[in-house]
């Protein structure tokens, strides 16, 4: 996994969201549910980055129908309190307690989830509060975009705030906000949801045993991450050698509140909570908000990108 996100360490986070670093992913529902390596129609970086700054203008100007297209039906993501779709994101991306001075977006990164899907991280510098705080100024942040009647809509967004690892990360809270439709998905999702978690799990112990050889089985061939202090894992090389240090002392993990939402028959995101009993960099513990993109190899649901959030920390 990585780095335990949320308190003070960064190891849980590695699981969390990552991203396939150039693997190409097929998005066809009849290949036996096996990705296969294509020519990507997908958008550019610069295409990408484009429509990342439209949603920070947006956000900016509290533009509350810029969302209504913007964002797709599937949308999922992070915010202040907790898990956010659609009509949430909305609601808190125009909220009026947020006051957003100057944005700027760098050092962005395309990852093609198929022909239909697309993951873009960058470095987000922000200016401007929420609710009288002030916000994070350098972020690192995910968005994953699906292809939807020839538009290219934001289905997933969050932010982790770069930060000390060895600093003390702000403490979680309990508030939680539940995704909305949940009820009315078909029931195969929530079996896919079970496959993924389950997934999820396998990784996390494997993080836990520093066990490098299992996390290089249970991923994907290209990989990427960002952990709760806003560092970007760019390689699966990289990734393997962060989540099998030795920095963190954990004795058992957690996961709840666990939700899939698929993008494709062999594509769907991940979100829960992460719990784990121990230390990283000394520091104990807490909770986490979690989020992993799984791909489908045949039967077999592998992770390929991961995002973490110390629990209650801003992220829209």
């Amino acid at each position: 996994m990585a780095k335990i996100v949320h308190f003070g360490l960064t190891a849980a986070a590695a699981f969390i969201l990552a991203t396939c670093g150039g693997n190409v992913l097929a998005n066809n529902a009849n290949a036996d549910d096996t990705p296969e390596r294509t020519a990507s129609a997908g958008p550019t970086k610069v295409a990408l980055i484009t429509l990342e700054k439209s949603a920070y203008e947006a956000w900016k100007s509290k533009d509350a129908k810029f969302w209504v297209t913007f964002l797709s039906d599937k949308f999922v993501g992070w915010g202040s309190f907790g898990k956010l779709d659609k009509a949430s994101a909305t609601k808190e991306y125009t909220g009026t307690d947020c006051e957003i001075k100057s944005y700027a977006l760098s050092e962005g990164q395309l990852s093609s989830l198929g022909e239909d899907a697309a993951l873009i991280t960058y470095k987000a510098t922000v200016n401007g509060t929420c609710g009288g705080q002030q916000l994070p100024t350098n972020s690192r942040a995910a968005a994953i975009y699906v292809r939807d009647d020839g538009k290219w809509k934001r289905a997933f967004h969050a932010r982790a705030a770069i930060v000390d690892p060895k600093g003390t990360l702000a403490k979680s809270v309990d508030r939680q906000q539940a995704l909305n439709g949940e009820d009315a998905q078909p029931a195969n999702r929530y079996a896919r949801t079970d496959a993924m978690l389950a997934a999820e799990r396998n990784v996390w112990e494997a993080w836990r045993a520093h066990d490098a050889k299992k996390i290089a089985d249970l991923t994907a061939p290209d990989i990427s991450f960002i952990n709760i202090f806003g560092v970007y894992l760019a390689t699966k090389t990289d990734a393997l050698q962060d989540w099998s240090g030795t920095y963190c002392d954990v004795k058992s993990i957690s996961l709840s509140n666990a939700a899939g939402t698929m993008l494709s028959p062999t594509i769907g995101i991940l979100t829960f909570e992460a719990r784990a009993d121990g230390t990283c960099y000394g520091q104990k513990v807490g909770s986490v908000w979690g989020s992993s993109v799984y791909v489908k190899y045949g039967d077999v649901w592998k992770w390929t990108f991961g995002i973490n959030l110390p629990a209650g920390r801003e992220g829209t």
